[in-house]
């Protein structure tokens, strides 16, 4: 369920947890002030899962790198050994 942003003039900003379906509050729960309902900044979509291009969910570097190129460089970086 979405979290709903609200302000009333006696007590401030609060939060309620709605259904969509449920109309907004009118009167504050605390005070019985009538409240106004605030445009929520709180849109965080992650798109996950086959369908979507790789760079609509970055890593955190920005790239990920391939398990063949790891091991290129892996190989390229060992000494090999004599006997």
């Amino acid at each position: 369920m979405p979290t709903y942003d609200y302000r009333c003039e006696h007590c401030g900003r609060f939060q309620v947890t709605q259904r969509i379906t449920e109309s907004p509050l009118e009167k504050c729960p605390t005070c019985g002030q009538p409240v106004e309902r605030l445009i929520s900044r709180n849109v965080a979509i992650i798109f996950k899962g086959s369908g979507f291009y790789c760079t609509d969910n970055r890593t955190d570097s920005g790239t990920e790198e391939k398990p063949a190129a790891k091991a290129k460089e892996e190989s390229k970086t060992e000494t090999p050994s004599t006997t």
